[in-house]
């Protein structure tokens, strides 16, 4: 864990030092959500998805609710549109 100090601008930006951007393995385009509480401000990384685990995920929860419609007794003719 590195521990380093930093100087705020007059637009508010604030530069993360070269070490710990390449310990947290962070690159231009890394999306941050913020919490500031009193005198605390924290920036955790948020991972975004690829496009391969998107998809995926969108297989894994079609085929789940496939299954649990099918256990309840729909149908694919019950879902059309009238």
């Amino acid at each position: 864990m590195s521990v380093e100090t930093v100087r705020m601008s007059s637009k508010g930006q604030v530069v993360i030092p070269q070490d710990v951007r390449e310990e947290l393995q962070v690159e231009e385009g890394t999306v941050f959500a913020i919490v500031g509480n009193r005198d605390t401000i924290i920036l955790k990384k948020i991972l975004t998805p690829s496009k391969e685990e998107l998809i995926k995920g969108l297989e894994l929860f079609a085929k789940k609710s496939k299954i649990k419609l099918q256990s309840k007794g729909v149908t694919e003719k019950n879902l059309q549109a009238k």
